[in-house]
């Protein structure tokens, strides 16, 4: 701790304790308690306490107070179980009397204060600080707090009660693995004195009729299981897991919704997935008791193990495979095709009811598809799945959902009623779909699946978030189409389908709802990303009027439009413009036409998003090559970083300094650099500079300028990005020394000017760039001289500091809360 804030510290501790003073700032005082865990972390001795005799004074300050304020109370709780969490600092506080005072049955404990729940979370969070050696745990253990704990599991405040269960799941932790002198077994198992209270009260829980207390049981075990790996889990398990077992089929419990999350955590820990028998037995009874709601996340959580039997493994996949078979089934009867199932793990009538049931049938399948969409992410699925059938699944959901299916059978007739324009049911079957585009063994569906992706698309009553979702999937899926097409020349289907689907997007282009066309030109961005290398894709697009209808839209009323528009027109330029041998016949399209288009937008566009859209694309023209030979590339990016230095958004600032950071890379790697770095004589740096074309460019294209003049940006990010490019360009051309001694010459002069300015940073007023103050941005001498002489590795770091830097200091912190209880006369309070 420094002078200033020992100094400081007394008056605060009096503040806080003073019932006259208005309550101080909760986060300020969250702050105090961070300083004062940073303190104590690395310091176990007393000493803090002795040199600040103010910190005990002040907690027995706030116990003497008849009616203390909650939020003073809770923080002096959590303030003295910080302050005990070494054995030390508890010994010395114990001492003065003040840890039964806080944490004992004549404490808060007993007030009316202890009604507030921030108090009882101050108790329990000062407890839990202060549990680090085995005096804090005596003291809990033989001065009654623990019973505290267990009655807090119980709160009505659920933040409470769950810190409460995290609670005591440490002190077992810490009981146990402090206290024992041999490893615990199920023959000869001595549990220490604390860790036997806590046992006992989760088995006397877990017989008891209280389903609230059996449940509050489950979710501190479900807890310990998940945090601790030892092996005297095992032996605890033992003696619990009868009483457990019989959970799963005795109907007046109700805590089946909480063993699954248990069983869960049991199965990733290697005490139990190693073993064989009874764990898996009860995890096998359990998917087969629980309902279909409750074993999904079990069933999915188990196909994610890689150690786990095989006969497990399989039943896990059965249950969560039910509701689509059952989907399958109810869509036609006799069964046309293959299901996915060869029998159910539980009764099949149980997963038709829930999907016979408006209430619970959308519920079912949105959970089920979420599980299904986990598994098709994982990189290897330690299980098999039945694609084929779990696609066709999929689409008879889809076709259910929009009304183009009649099925035979009651129950299809049934489910389609209830999922007919069910959004949520749509979105999440459509994920999966698109997921299963990256799985072999559905090309032979892809036809079919076709059929139901175009018919949303082309449907009017697709809902806009619907059909966002069917774009994706068809991409996904029209991808895959065009390397099936280029394996087994299939390649007139694929063909037919790319028709099709740029004339629904035709149609998609000129809705009437903005949310639509920015989907549809989202799409067509994806699609030019992922097949523009395809002659039939190519062709497809530029004989359809997508093209046309996407220039359009760069003057669409919608900000968010003209963005994707620009995006999309941007990415349909490699295409008619930059590909080597372009399709393109005629003048249909016109370069120029396009270009000055696009810096329209960048230089009138009202609106921040198509102007950001607009750097981004020409960025990405740049990076590959787009932009013409060199001489073209200059002037085209002179133009647009002088339209881009003015902009008042800082991404377009920003973006205009990734344009220029792949120019300088480009004609940097395009010219090369001269063999010898710069001699500091004023002869030799002219000579060298006249020789090194580079520089020379980046002063005509006005760099410089523009660079210097984001130093001093008010927008950090864009001065950052500019001090990282210079100190590139500084190394490129200084590779082993920099120009120093420098301020004598007439242009020395203004370049100590210019590095005066720049440490004033987004400060300097007025910042010029047309040769003011001696300082000439387009002459390639000046600009050596800078870069070899401003501190740009002192400007890195001022501008990498965090803008709150000073007033993060804790001396600051205590100003602060001085000046908000009124105890300061100038109030120099910062803002948090």
């Amino acid at each position: 701790m420094t002078r200033e804030c020992s100094l400081l510290l007394p008056r605060v501790c009096a503040a806080l304790a003073d019932p006259r003073q208005p309550g101080s700032d909760d986060t300020c005082l969250e702050k105090l308690l961070d300083w004062f865990r940073a303190l104590t972390k690395f310091d176990p001795t007393v000493k803090l306490v002795q040199d600040n005799p103010c910190l005990t004074e002040f907690i027995t300050s706030v116990l003497a107070l008849p009616e203390p304020s909650p939020s003073i109370l809770s923080f002096t709780l959590r303030l003295a179980g910080v302050l005990a969490a070494s054995e030390s600092r508890f010994q010395h506080l114990q001492q003065e009397k003040l840890l039964v005072r806080l944490f004992g049955r004549d404490g808060p404990l007993n007030g009316a204060v202890w009604e507030d729940a921030s108090v009882r979370s101050g108790w329990v969070e000062g407890v839990h600080s202060m549990m680090h050696h085995q005096p804090a745990l005596h003291f809990l253990c033989n001065g009654g707090g623990i019973d505290v704990i267990f009655t807090l599991q119980g709160d009505p405040s659920l933040f409470v009660a769950s810190a409460a269960s995290q609670l005591l799941v440490h002190m077992l932790t810490f009981s146990v693995e402090s206290e024992t002198t041999k490893p615990l077994s199920t023959k000869d198992c001595d549990w220490p004195a604390c860790a036997q209270m806590i046992i006992k009260h989760i088995e006397d829980s877990l017989q008891s009729s209280s389903a609230s207390h059996i449940e509050q049981s489950l979710k501190l075990l479900t807890s310990l299981f998940g945090s601790c790996r030892a092996t005297w889990t095992e032996v605890l398990w033992l003696g619990i897991a009868k009483q457990i077992e019989s959970f799963l089929t005795e109907e007046a419990v109700q805590a089946q919704h909480v063993l699954a999350n248990l069983l869960l955590n049991m199965a990733w820990s290697p005490v139990f997935c190693d073993t064989e028998g009874n764990f898996w037995a009860l995890v096998t009874s359990a998917l087969e008791h629980l309902t279909p709601v409750q074993a999904g996340p079990l069933a999915v959580g188990i196909l994610r193990l890689y150690k786990c039997p095989q006969d497990v493994r399989i039943q896990a996949l059965t249950v969560l495979l039910q509701p689509m078979d059952c989907i399958l089934r109810a869509a036609s009867q006799p069964l046309e095709y293959a299901g996915l199932l060869d029998e159910s793990v539980s009764d099949p009538i149980t997963v038709e009811s829930l999907l016979s049931s408006k209430s619970s049938c959308a519920s079912l399948l949105c959970q089920t598809l979420a599980h299904l969409e986990e598994l098709l992410s994982l990189i290897r699925l330690p299980v098999d799945l039945p694609y084929t059938s779990l696609l066709r699944s999929l689409m008879t959901i889809l076709q259910f959902c929009n009304g183009f299916l009649s099925p035979a059978s009651p129950l299809g007739s049934t489910i389609s009623r209830i999922l007919i324009n069910c959004f949520r049911v749509q979105r999440s079957a459509l994920d999966v779909v698109a997921a299963l585009s990256e799985q072999k063994g559905c090309d032979t569906l892809i036809g079919s699946l076709f059929d139901v992706l175009l018919a949303y698309l082309e449907s009017p009553n697709t809902s806009p978030t619907v059909l966002k979702k069917t774009f994706q999937a068809t991409s996904k899926w029209l991808v895959r189409l065009q390397e099936l097409s280029c394996s087994n020349s299939q390649w007139q289907q694929a063909e037919k389908i790319l028709e099709d689907v740029f004339l629904v997007l035709q149609k998609r282009l000129c809705s009437p709802c903005w949310e639509v066309r920015d989907s549809s030109l989202e799409f067509l961005t994806v699609l030019i990303k992922c097949l523009r290398d395809q002659d039939e894709f190519r062709q497809s697009l530029l004989s359809s009027e997508v093209p046309r209808l996407t220039e359009n839209l760069l003057e669409d009323p919608e900000s968010y439009v003209r963005a994707s528009a620009v995006t999309a027109v941007g990415h349909l330029a490699f295409i008619t413009y930059f590909a080597p041998e372009s399709p393109v016949i005629g003048h249909q399209y016109n370069k120029e036409n396009t270009v000055a288009k696009l810096q329209e937008i960048l230089s009138t566009d009202p609106e921040g998003f198509p102007r950001r859209a607009v750097i981004s694309i020409f960025t990405k023209w740049l990076r590959q090559g787009c932009t013409g030979q060199l001489e073209d590339t200059e002037k085209f990016v002179s133009r647009v970083i002088q339209t881009v230095e003015h902009d008042l958004d800082w991404e377009v600032r920003l973006g205009g300094l990734e344009l220029v950071e792949v120019f300088c890379s480009q004609t940097i790697c395009q010219l090369g650099l001269p063999k010898c770095p710069y001699a500091p004589v004023s002869s030799a740096v002219t000579t060298s500079i006249h020789q090194n074309g580079s520089l020379q460019i980046f002063c005509r294209a006005k760099l410089f300028s523009f660079l210097f003049r984001s130093l001093c940006d008010c927008d950090k990010p864009v001065g950052q990005r500019a001090c990282d490019i210079l100190l590139v360009l500084r190394n490129n051309f200084y590779p082993i020394s920099t120009l120093k001694d420098s301020q004598d010459s007439p242009t020395g002069h203004g370049i100590a000017w210019l590095q005066r300015t720049l440490r004033q940073g987004s400060l300097a007023q007025n910042f010029p760039t047309d040769g003011g103050n001696g300082v000439d941005f387009q002459d390639p001498e000046s600009m050596m001289l800078a870069l070899g002489t401003v501190d740009l590795e002192e400007l890195h770091d001022e501008l990498n500091k965090s803008s709150d830097h000073v007033e993060k200091s804790p001396q600051s912190l205590l100003q602060d809360i001085l000046a908000t209880v009124g105890t300061i006369e100038e109030n120099e309070a910062d803002c948090y």
